[in-house]
């Protein structure tokens, strides 16, 4: 029986080739003190690869600000990317996963402190105030929308939050 030979979107001896070339022309320009050459399509390609594939594991498919964590993912391996030492390690594929999955951690963080920070904005302003300020004859979507914040993100008015404490 043959052994079944995987496809895997990235080469890693590819890959490694790539970020050992790569290396070598960034260490010449700084030598002769000329610019960093610009990273070659097939290394972008390998980013933006990982970036996409990781998305897709059940812990971050389901975020709406997905293509937000993959431009933050390859943004990071960009500037990191200097810091992968082909004699250490002969993993490029590994290094720059895990890069990209904290980069996805550290947005999903961000995001989850964007809301909280929205959620406390209309409970401390108090939706009932937010609502009045728009003019119109809309009252029954306004009362729907103001059931509807209530019912879902939890928000009392703060007049009620002091009584309930007492």
């Amino acid at each position: 029986m043959k052994k079944k030979v995987t496809q895997h979107y990235v080469d890693n001896k590819k890959f490694l080739e790539a970020m050992v070339i790569h290396k070598e022309k960034v260490n010449n320009a700084k030598e002769n003190n000329k610019t960093k050459p610009d990273v070659t399509n097939y290394i972008g390609e390998c980013f933006l690869k990982i970036a996409n594939h990781l998305s897709y594991r059940p812990n971050f498919i389901n975020y709406t600000y997905r293509d937000d964590m993959i431009s933050d993912g390859i943004e990071n391996c960009l500037q990191y990317m200097n810091n992968f030492n082909p004699e250490k390690s002969k993993n490029p594929f590994a290094y720059f996963t895990q890069i990209i999955y904290y980069a996805f951690i550290r947005r999903i963080q961000k995001e989850k402190k964007q809301t909280l920070v929205k959620q406390k904005m209309i409970a401390n302003a108090g939706v009932e105030n937010i609502m009045d300020q728009h003019e119109g004859d809309d009252s029954q979507y306004r009362s729907q929308l103001l059931d509807f914040l209530q019912r879902n993100q939890k928000i009392e008015e703060p007049e009620k939050k002091k009584k309930d404490k007492k």
